[in-house]
Order: structure tokens, then sequence, then C-alpha cells
């Protein structure tokens, strides 16, 4: 299993913390994410044979927000 950490842009609430938690489970080989609102970031556990940041910055965005570079 590898981790990432996401820098998320555009979240205001926990109905946005919640989305983009729901985005990223939702994505192929994710084991675990959790998003906090106050620091804007989301920690990602996922299977590297299965996904890759990219795609899960891609399911972030496909969610409505930003994922800082």
């Amino acid at each position: 299993m590898e981790t990432t950490t996401l820098k998320i842009e555009g979240m205001t609430c926990n109905g946005c913390v919640s989305a983009v938690k729901k985005a990223l489970e939702r994505s192929d080989g994710v084991s675990s994410a959790d998003v906090a609102l106050d620091t804007g970031e989301a920690h990602v556990t996922y299977d590297a044979a299965r996904t890759t940041p990219v795609r899960l910055r891609a399911a972030v965005e496909d969610a409505g927000y930003d994922v800082a570079a």
C-alpha cells in the first residue's frame, strides 16, 4: 500500500469534506481516505497496482474541487 497527501482547494464545509472523501473512496484501489477541512488535505492510502495519484486527483476534480500542484 502507498499513501499520498492531496491539498484540496475549495472545501468550505463538512459537506465538501464528505463529497471529497466519497469521491476518493469510490476510486479503484483506495483503502482509506481521511479528509480534513481545517488543513484542506486528504490523506489517501491506496494500492499502487490499481490506481495512481493522478487518478486520485482526477476523482477529486470530477467531484468539483481543485487539487493544488
